[in-house]
C-alpha cells in the first residue's frame, strides 16, 4: 500500500481510495506566461510518480491539472496580493495578446512534460475557459456568508467564516499580519487576512459578473475547476512547498466552505529545488530550462533520473555535473538492457523488485529503489533474463525508457579531435617503453574524455 507524508496530518497515511479502485488526484498546474525550467518541473513528476505507483497496486487514477492563463498575479504570495497579471505583463513585454501568450506557453509546458516522459493528465481545464463555475462558486459562497462583494465589484471571501484555516501551514488567523508589500490593510476588507475571490477592473481578459466587471482570483480558480472535474470527494492534492500558503489554504477555506465537508483527504507537497546551491530564480541568472539540457547533448530523462535520486520531500540541489552524470547512467543502463534482452527470459528477481517496491510505497522514496537497481546490476549471480525482466518491471514506475535501445546496433564511438593522434603516439611511446610519455598521454586523452585501458593485446580506449 502506497502511503505519504500529509501536509495537514504531518504524518505518513495509507492511500486508500474512498470510491472503489479510483484515486482522484488534482495538482496545481502552471502559470503559463515563461517557459517552465527545471524547478518547476519537478513538482509536476509528484503526481506521475503517485499514478504509476498506484498502478502498480491495480488502483486506476483520474488526474486534474489546471491551467493559469489569468488572475494570477505577480505579487499574488502576499497576504494582501497587488500587481499586475503575469500573462498580461508578459503579453505586453512580448507585444502580443494574452491568448497567444498563454497558448505559446502551454504548448511548451506539454512538449516538456512529454519529453520527461510524464503521462497526461485526464482533465486539463483552462482558468479562462471556466469562468462560468467560478463565478456560480463565488454567488454560492456570497449567499452562505462566506463572500461579500464591495462597491468596486469585487468580492472577498470572510476568512473569519472558516475557523479551522491554517491547518495545512500553520499559519491561523490570529497570528496573521497585513501584507508589508502594502501600505496599511485594504479598507474594502472587514478582515485584513481576507482575500479576493473577484476583482474589480476594467482591463484586457475581464468578464461581467452580478456584482461587477473583472476577473477571478488565482484561488478560487483551483477550487471551482477542482470541484467540477473531480467533484467533491479528492483524494489527493499535490503542488510545491511554496503553494501551502496562501494559494492552498485559501483553496481548501473555499473548496470546504462550498460544500460543508473537507474536500481533500491528503495535501502532498514537494520541496523546493537549488541549482548550484541556490534557488532557481532569474535573478539569480541560474534557470535552466529543459532546452539548455538538451543542447548540451544530454538526455531529457537525465532530468527525470536525476529527479529520482531525491525523495520528492527532500531539498534537491542540482548541478550540470549530476546531469551529466545522470545521463551516463540511463545511457549505460539502456545498452545494458538491450545486451540482457539477448539472453533468455527469466522470472524477475523477486529481492530486489520487493526492495524496490517497498521503497515506492514508503512515501516514494525513490532513491532507495535506485540504490535497489544498482546492486541488481552488479550481482553477477543473477541471470541476464532476470535482470532484464526487472529493470523493465521496474521501469513502469520510473519511466526512464530503459527499452530504448532494444534492437538497435551499437552506438559507434567517435574520437574527440586530436585523440587518434595522441592515441598513436601513446602507442609508439609504450613500444619504446617510455613510460612517462605514455603516462602524459593518457592524462591528455582523459581530459578529453577518452579513458585508456592497458591489455596484453595492446591499448583500448572508451
Amino acid at each position: 500500500m502506497l502511503r505519504l507524508y500529509d501536509t495537514r496530518s504531518r504524518r505518513l497515511e495509507p492511500i486508500v481510495p474512498d470510491n472503489g479502485r479510483v484515486v482522484r488526484v488534482y495538482t496545481c498546474g502552471p502559470t503559463v506566461y515563461r517557459f517552465a525550467h527545471v524547478g518547476n518541473l519537478r513538482s509536476y513528476l509528484l503526481p506521475d510518480l503517485i499514478r504509476r505507483v498506484l498502478e502498480r497496486h491495480h488502483i486506476r487514477s483520474v488526474v486534474c491539472q489546471n491551467i493559469t492563463d489569468v488572475g494570477h498575479l505577480v505579487d499574488d504570495d502576499a497576504i494582501d496580493p497587488t500587481g499586475e497579471d503575469k500573462v498580461l505583463a508578459q503579453a505586453r513585454r512580448e507585444g502580443r495578446s494574452a491568448l497567444e501568450i498563454a497558448r505559446f506557453y502551454e504548448d511548451a509546458f506539454r512538449r516538456d512534460t512529454a519529453a520527461l516522459n510524464m503521462r497526461s493528465p485526464e482533465h486539463t481545464p483552462r482558468a479562462s475557459e471556466s469562468i462560468d463555475l467560478m463565478i456560480e462558486l463565488i454567488a454560492k459562497l456570497i449567499d452562505m456568508g462566506h463572500a461579500y462583494a464591495v462597491d468596486d465589484g469585487s468580492v472577498f471571501f470572510d476568512a473569519k467564516s472558516f475557523p479551522s484555516y491554517g491547518e495545512i501551514s500553520g499559519n491561523r488567523l490570529d497570528a496573521l499580519k497585513p501584507g508589508h508589500r502594502v501600505e496599511g490593510v485594504d479598507p474594502r476588507k472587514r478582515f485584513h487576512a481576507d482575500w479576493a475571490l473577484w476583482k474589480g477592473a476594467d482591463r484586457e481578459m475581464t468578464w461581467q459578473t452580478p456584482w461587477g466587471t473583472g476577473f477571478p482570483g488565482w484561488h478560487i480558480e483551483c477550487s471551482a475547476m477542482s470541484l467540477r472535474f473531480l467533484g467533491e470527494h479528492i483524494d489527493i492534492h499535490t503542488g510545491g512547498k511554496d503553494l501551502r500558503f496562501p494559494h492552498h489554504e485559501d483553496e481548501r477555506a473555499q473548496s470546504n466552505a462550498s460544500v460543508g465537508h473537507d474536500v481533500v483527504k491528503h495535501w502532498v507537497h514537494g520541496e523546493h529545488l537549488l541549482f548550484d546551491g541556490r534557488k532557481m530564480a532569474k535573478s539569480t541568472g541560474n534557470v535552466v530550462l529543459l532546452a539548455d539540457v538538451e543542447n548540451a547533448g544530454l538526455d531529457p530523462l537525465a532530468v527525470r533520473l536525476a529527479f529520482l535520486e531525491h525523495r520528492y520531500r527532500q531539498q534537491m540541489n542540482l548541478t550540470w555535473d549530476t546531469l551529466h552524470a545522470a545521463d551516463r547512467t540511463l545511457r549505460r543502463w539502456r545498452r545494458r538492457v538491450a545486451e540482457w534482452a539477448e539472453s533468455p527470459s527469466r522470472p524477475i528477481a523477486a529481492e530486489y523488485a520487493r526492495r524496490a517496491q517497498d521503497a515506492f510505497d514508503d512515501d516514494l522514496d525513490t532513491s532507495t529503489a535506485l540504490r535497489a537497481l544498482r546492486e541488481l546490476e552488479r550481482d553477477e549471480s543473477v541471470d541476464p533474463g532476470s535482470k532484464f525482466e526487472t529493470f523493465l518491471h521496474l521501469d513502469h514506475v520510473l519511466g526512464l525508457d530503459l527499452p530504448a535501445d532494444i534492437g538497435k546496433p551499437p552506438p559507434v564511438p567517435v574520437l574527440p579531435p586530436g585523440a587518434a593522434e595522441l592515441l598513436d603516439a601513446r602507442a609508439k611511446a609504450r613500444e619504446a617503453r617510455d613510460w612517462s610519455t605514455s603516462d602524459r598521454l593518457r592524462d591528455e586523452l582523459a581530459g578529453l574524455g577518452v579513458k585508456v585501458t592497458d591489455t596484453p593485446e595492446g591499448q583500448t580506449w572508451s
